[in-house]
């Protein structure tokens, strides 16, 4: 139980120092037109995870959940973000290619 405490604290402060560096390279005015920013782009998968806590998410279906563009390279993009998520320990891979939140 300490060491799952210590791991769990260990998260939390990772994750304060991510919002952190997010905070220092969003860009103050907001107001650009274009693509959305990485950020907010991450900030989205993150929202479509939390709302459907227990589905298994491929890149693509992800794709069709958020309404972005289903050509390959986009996919491509996310899945390397999906894997990045993966790492720090927002998602599990329940499966190939197949992304869930972790409870």
């Amino acid at each position: 139980m300490t060491a799952a405490l210590t791991e769990t604290e260990a998260r939390l402060a990772d994750l304060a120092t991510t919002r952190k560096v997010i905070a220092e390279l969003a860009p103050a005015g907001g107001s650009e037109s274009g693509p959305p920013e990485t950020n907010t782009t991450y900030q989205a998968i993150v929202n479509a995870f939390n709302q459907h806590p227990d589905q298994q998410l491929r890149a693509r279906e992800l794709h069709e959940l958020l309404g972005l563009p289903a050509d390959e390279a986009s996919v491509n993009v996310t899945r390397a973000r999906l894997e990045r998520l993966l790492r720090q320990g927002f998602l599990t891979q329940p499966g190939r290619g197949r992304y869930q939140k972790r409870t």
